[in-house]
């Protein structure tokens, strides 16, 4: 998938990905796609949490190797 920022929170606990994904969000523009990669489990209720709550899509998200890949795009 084609991602026009990416953000590497591996090695990085609740809160932190989640932080660092919202930074990044908001140097973006409407419709833009963020690529964020994880390696905390907590993440994906996380990522899905926060999509609903702040209205950007979550549009896929995948587990290779105790990694988490998840693309949002932004509202």
């Amino acid at each position: 998938m084609n991602f026009d920022k990416d953000v590497d929170a591996r090695g990085l606990n609740c809160p932190l990905p989640i932080l660092r994904a919202k930074k990044a969000l908001n140097d973006m523009a409407s419709g833009q796609v963020l690529r964020i990669l994880a390696t905390d489990p907590g993440a994906v209720k996380d990522f899905q949490a926060f999509c609903k709550q702040t209205g950007n899509e979550l549009l896929s998200h995948a587990e290779a190797n105790k990694e988490f890949t998840f693309f949002m795009k932004r509202k």
